[in-house]
């Protein structure tokens, strides 16, 4: 199960990012994360602008609502989001998955 965690700056979000995949979502729970994919490659940071695009799709939030929070280079990030109630950012993470 995934459980986004409150913070002082708001919730963090745990992610298991794929880059160069077919298409943009998310693609299922791994090791305790969203797994998004993007189309994007990664390369000059490009995957994670547009990871950032996909996660703020999914709650309907603006692209500065997303932030990244962690080493971009790696494919386990986390992100911060703002102006999203706790409650609402966490019942998405737990509900099922589409596919």
């Amino acid at each position: 199960m995934i459980t986004p965690v409150q913070t002082d700056e708001g919730i963090l979000l745990l992610v298991k990012a794929q880059a160069g995949a077919r298409k943009n979502g998310i693609a299922s729970e791994h090791d305790g994360a969203l797994k998004f994919s993007v189309t994007q490659a990664a390369e000059k940071r490009k995957a994670n602008t547009a990871l950032a695009r996909v996660i703020a799709l999914e709650p309907g939030l603006n692209n500065s609502q997303v932030d990244l929070n962690s080493d971009a280079r790696l494919t386990h990030k986390s992100f911060i989001v703002t102006g999203l109630e706790f409650t609402k950012l966490n019942n998405r993470s737990q509900a099922p998955l589409k596919s």
